[in-house]
């Protein structure tokens, strides 16, 4: 078959490179392609995966046709390939199990093709080809211009399944109730600007208060920088199951009951428990975070908690796609996929004149990183370590107001020995001080982030946002 080097054009026939290595699945292929009535033609058949993002980074086609056959195919390479603007089309035979599709869709493909025997019509290829492109362009010129959808030919869409509730046995056959679905869980990210205003300790004391209310709740720390969270818990072994799962979703091998494996269970008293995935015990671990696999652990997430809670790193500079030439490592990748996948964002300064300065213009950054992605979360603000008088109080939040636009939705007391002790004893506040100002605030908090629902409205002229709270 000869093979042209057009330009991926708007008119004309879309581009198409193909990387299947299965000889007899990619016969049967460039057969169908070779049909000019599909409107496709095959610019590369890409010999292995370095070859295919090669070709896709330089520019040449539209569309991936891939295979489980392509060896090192992996979350990531998706996830490239949907950034240099690369519809990505999976493609199985019709004598493969359903394993190939739904490995293929843990991947994030979410266009999957079974090819029929040759000679047969309505195979539906052009058909999900032209949904992937126009899916893509569509969500570039706008993360939220569509939601997610799949297609298929002849199998089950693995893709959109339903959620597990918390508490419901990951192996059990939700076939048996069809008409049931569970509501997704939620994800909270904590982050804050640099200064140590105590991200980790809002995550980890906050994680406690509701999962005394009974709610199943999974603690992630993603600090890039180094977490902390395996120490407040008082867990010795600091294997990182963060990043064991971030492989086995970068694979396509993450479900929901193989994420519960990689989490810590960790028992409260008075019955109530919680879940930990430890993060990195050191920053030079950091690549391990791929923000692709992340977002894929958030998503499992959803279906393994009522509420997740995300420690984030502070940093939210991108300057490393200024550095090369091509896709670069980002460190602070990790960061932002959370933010982008997160439902609400806890923002946490320090209740000091440099704190509350890094604060503002933290915000103002967040702001700026949120736009870019297109997220929408409610953002609520925390300021932490407040003296108990009424006048500090007070100018922290005539000066956020002022400033930053912003009301400060909680204020934590500094009670510095009830934190200690509670470092020391790895336990949540509300199991070592629960008189303590600081957890009194928490946990009235934590009451009211269920019933509360924040909206975010647009304020005129400068174009600042403030978010206020409305009772739900």
């Amino acid at each position: 078959m000869a093979l042209q080097e057009p330009s991926p054009s708007a008119g004309g026939p879309l581009p198409v490179l193909c990387a299947v290595p299965e000889p007899h699945v990619e016969e049967s292929l460039l057969a169908r392609l070779a049909d000019r009535r599909n409107g496709l033609t095959v610019v590369r058949r890409c010999v292995d995966l370095p070859d295919l993002l090669a070709a896709a980074l330089a520019g040449t086609a539209r569309v991936a046709l891939v295979s489980t056959g392509l060896r090192r195919l992996d979350r990531a390479a998706v996830t490239r390939l949907v950034e240099a603007g690369v519809a990505v089309v999976g493609v199985i035979d019709r004598t493969a199990d359903e394993q190939a599709e739904r490995t293929l869709r843990q991947l994030g493909v979410d266009h999957v093709v079974t090819l029929p025997p040759s000679g047969t019509a309505g195979d539906g290829l052009a058909d999900a080809v032209r949904t992937a492109v126009n899916e893509l362009e569509q969500r570039r010129r706008g993360p939220h211009a569509l939601p997610r959808t799949t297609h298929t030919s002849g199998g089950t869409d693995t893709a959109a399944s339903s959620p597990l509730d918390a508490g419901a046995d990951p192996d059990s056959d939700s076939d048996n109730e069809p008409d049931v679905e569970p509501k997704p869980g939620r994800v909270l990210a904590v982050w804050g600007p640099t200064g140590a205003p105590g991200r980790s300790f809002l995550s980890w004391h906050l994680a406690g208060e509701l999962a005394t209310t009974g709610a199943s709740v999974l603690l992630v720390d993603a600090d890039v920088y180094g977490g902390t969270l395996a120490q407040y818990a008082d867990v010795t072994d600091e294997a990182p199951g963060l990043v064991a799962a971030c492989r086995a979703a970068n694979a396509g091998a993450l479900d929901v009951a193989r994420l519960a494996g990689q989490a810590r269970r960790l028992q409260l008293t008075g019955g109530a428990s919680l879940s930990l995935l430890t993060g990195i015990g050191r920053a030079s671990r950091w690549p391990e975070l791929r923000p692709a696999a992340l977002a894929r652990v958030l998503d499992i997430a959803r279906r393994t908690a009522a509420t997740t809670i995300v420690d984030c790193g502070f940093n939210l500079e991108e300057d490393e796609e200024l550095s090369y030439d091509t896709l670069a490592p980002r460190r602070n990748g990790a960061t932002t996929a959370v933010l982008a996948a997160a439902d609400e964002v806890l923002v946490i300064g320090s209740a000091d004149a440099v704190g509350v300065r890094r604060l503002i213009v933290g915000l103002t950054e967040l702001r700026e990183t949120l736009d870019a992605q297109g997220a929408d979360p409610v953002v609520r603000v925390v300021v932490n370590r407040v003296r108990g008088s009424r006048r500090e109080q007070r100018e922290i939040t005539t000066a956020l107001a002022r400033h930053g636009d912003v009301e400060p939705d909680l204020l934590v007391p500094f009670d510095q020995d009830a934190a200690d002790r509670a470092l020391a004893a790895g336990s949540p506040l509300c199991q070592v001080a629960p008189r303590s100002p600081a957890r009194v605030a928490l946990d009235g908090f934590a009451a009211g982030l269920l019933p509360e629902v924040l909206v975010q409205s647009h304020g005129r002229g400068a174009g600042r946002r403030r978010w206020q709270v409305r009772a739900g």
